[in-house]
């Protein structure tokens, strides 16, 4: 009796996640009849790196330019009653699939490859892959069992700049969350770097003047979980020093900073701010009843 064919295939894929949504390709009925939807991703070449292979297959299968973690997950499947091209094989299929990202403002996705194992692909709500709305593999069950939305913690130091009854600020882009809405200048402090020469190295980034950095009025944070500039997925914690600062008289804020998360900044009544007719972030509010 003849032996089965054994088949092994190593594959790269990626879980990517947006908000609520999450991106998937179609399988093409070369591999199945019915809807079928998958991760991104797909066979290594010999001698490829699994971290290049899995960013040319999302953009083969999406159109989409993608980064992806450093670590990955292996899940491993054995299917001895397998069909590969008309025959019936002993497979193994292993899949190593990372954590990826697109960057904001990418178009919407679409197939590139040509006559592939992918006819479609699209954002998909996250609730309807999991309740079974959406017909699915078995690695996208598995790989959202196993899906942890990354941790990041940053720490920055910020600036209340106050001129009269009015307040310095700043902006958010569309690259940033809570994009439209206004908070103190200001940014990340560097590893190694002291958080008052971050500061000042983020207000003349941002807002094209030199400011004096008085004192640390208070210490803030806030704990959220939301889309960063990078298009990754984050379960973010910011700690924030803000300091009281004064700019040189006759100096005039102007925004700066180009395909940066700061798009304005201008000085606001302090009674616009605190009426809700400007939208700004707590820690601005937080700022000004330290500085009061």
């Amino acid at each position: 009796m003849p032996t089965t064919p054994k088949r092994q295939r190593v594959a790269a894929y990626a879980v990517i996640v947006r908000d609520d949504q999450i991106l998937l390709s179609r399988l093409s009925p070369v591999v199945t009849s019915e809807e079928l939807w998958t991760l991104p991703g797909g066979g290594l070449d010999h001698g490829e790196d699994p971290r290049h292979a899995v960013v040319r297959e999302v953009h083969e299968e999406t159109g989409l330019d993608a980064e992806v973690s450093d670590t990955a997950r292996v899940y491993s499947a054995h299917m001895p009653q397998a069909w590969r091209s008309g025959r019936r094989v002993d497979a193994h299929a292993v899949r190593i699939v990372y954590e990826g990202w697109v960057p904001p403002g990418s178009p919407e996705p679409r197939v590139v490859e040509v006559d592939g194992s992918t006819m479609a692909a699209a954002w998909l709500p996250l609730s309807d892959v999991r309740d079974g709305t959406v017909p699915v593999t078995p690695l996208v069950t598995e790989a959202l069992a196993d899906h942890v939305t990354v941790r990041r913690q940053r720490l920055a130091a910020y600036a209340l700049v106050r001129r009269d009854d009015d307040v310095l600020l700043a902006r958010i882009s569309r690259l940033g969350h809570h994009a439209g809405s206004w908070t103190l200048p200001g940014g990340g402090v560097d590893h190694g770097e002291h958080p008052e020469t971050a500061l000042a190295r983020e207000v003349e980034e941002e807002c094209g003047v030199a400011v004096s950095v008085d004192r640390l009025l208070t210490v803030h944070d806030t704990h959220f979980t939301g889309t960063a500039p990078t298009g990754r997925l984050e379960d973010f914690h910011g700690i924030h020093l803000v300091y009281a600062c004064t700019l040189a008289a006759g100096d005039e804020p102007r925004a700066v900073e180009v395909d940066g998360t700061t798009d304005d900044v201008a000085f606001h009544a302090l009674l616009d701010i605190e009426s809700g007719a400007v939208p700004v972030l707590d820690v601005v509010h937080a700022a000004i009843r330290a500085g009061a």
